[in-house]
């Protein structure tokens, strides 16, 4: 999954603005997490195609950084983010965002984005493959 991060003042309409953008440009988002920081907005969306998302976004005057994301299963029960969370950390890897996408049948389904993604992708294979 690729993601795109926009970093913006937080305003009224902020979201309206984007997701009409993007809607009339066809690009559809596949999930979204938006947060305030003070005046700051981070939004985070996972779309199919980040680099169009993102000059199209650009063009538009927003600050945009692009992703390549994570999609891990994992059983929907306590504990096991923790030993996700764990394993990345002893291999000295920064989670920079997570974000559950779907929970159901005992799964549930994260996106996660982080520094290293090369050492990441070893280490998460066997989530991802559950996916």
């Amino acid at each position: 999954m690729q993601t795109v991060t926009i970093v913006a003042d937080d305003r009224v309409g902020l979201l309206a603005d984007i997701s009409y953008i993007l809607g009339k440009e066809k690009i559809n988002i596949d999930s979204i997490s938006t947060n305030s920081i003070g005046t700051t907005a981070v939004i985070v969306l996972a779309v199919k195609d980040a680099k169009k998302t993102s000059a199209i976004l650009r063009k538009n005057g927003f600050n945009v950084m692009s992703e390549e994301a994570f999609v891990i299963a994992l059983s929907d029960k306590p504990g096991e983010l923790h030993k996700v969370a764990k394993m990345l950390s002893e291999n000295k890897i920064n989670i920079k965002n997570v974000y559950a996408i779907t929970k159901g049948g005992g799964k549930a389904i994260l996106s996660l984005i982080v520094d290293r993604p090369r050492k990441a992708a070893k280490l998460l294979k066997p989530y991802m493959s559950e996916v």
